[in-house]
């Protein structure tokens, strides 16, 4: 294999260099992602556990900087920040009358802070997405290249038969092997793409569904307390 790949054309070099550029690249970036959803799968279930047994939002705020890894934090700092907006123009306790109970503030839509909720929902995702893609260009576009270095490679191999004027196998067998190993280069770098691509989505779309539950839940306890 060494043999052939020293022997091999400038172009068929070259397609080998970016095979394994973008093999070298998809690896690194599988390798940070898949370290990167350890520590989100990590922190979300701290993140919800602090979530689920605090009294007050307050509490919960104080512990986000130490989870930032979790999308739900995001979440939560943003459904929060327009929580807070909302409840500072609100009519104060203790404002009315003498005599009369105090008002408790109060919510004056829960929309906006869905909304804010969404907004922050869709920036997480587009955080866990990021580079994700290139695994899916590299998927669908090394196949290509190796075959076009197989092609290539082969073009060179028949001019050689005809330069030699031979048909022998020990003429015509080093130059089609030497164009085949750009194909294999190709499918090796794209069959761990593929994989680890629908892996990666895969997750990401649990994730994104686990956004879905905590924004429900962050309403259900925003509308139970300040409507």
């Amino acid at each position: 294999m060494v043999g052939l790949v020293a022997q091999a054309s400038p172009i068929s070099l070259a397609v080998l260099v970016i095979l394994l550029l973008f093999s070298v690249v998809a690896w690194a970036i599988i390798a940070v992602k898949l370290a990167a959803f350890r520590k989100v799968d990590r922190q979300t279930a701290q993140f919800i556990q602090v979530f689920r047994g605090a009294a007050k939002f307050s509490d919960v705020q104080s512990v986000c900087a130490s989870l930032a890894a979790s999308p739900l934090v995001g979440m939560f700092l943003a459904g929060y920040a327009e929580l807070n907006a909302q409840l500072r123009h609100s009519p104060a306790a203790g404002s009315g009358s003498p005599g009369t109970a105090a008002s408790r503030p109060t919510l004056k839509s829960l929309a906006a802070v869905d909304r804010a909720l969404l907004r922050a929902s869709s920036a997480e995702v587009n955080k866990l997405e990021k580079r994700v893609t290139f695994l899916a260009t590299t998927a669908s576009i090394t196949p290509f290249i190796g075959l076009f270095g197989t092609v290539w490679g082969i073009m060179s191999a028949f001019t050689s038969i005809g330069a030699q004027g031979s048909t022998d196998l020990s003429v015509v067998a080093p130059g089609i092997a030497e164009a085949l190993i750009a194909t294999a280069a190709g499918l090796f770098a794209a069959i761990p793409a593929v994989y680890f691509y629908n892996h990666l989505t895969t997750r990401v779309k649990v994730y994104a569904t686990e956004m879905d539950d905590f924004a429900l839940e962050f309403l259900n306890i925003s509308e139970r307390n300040f409507t």
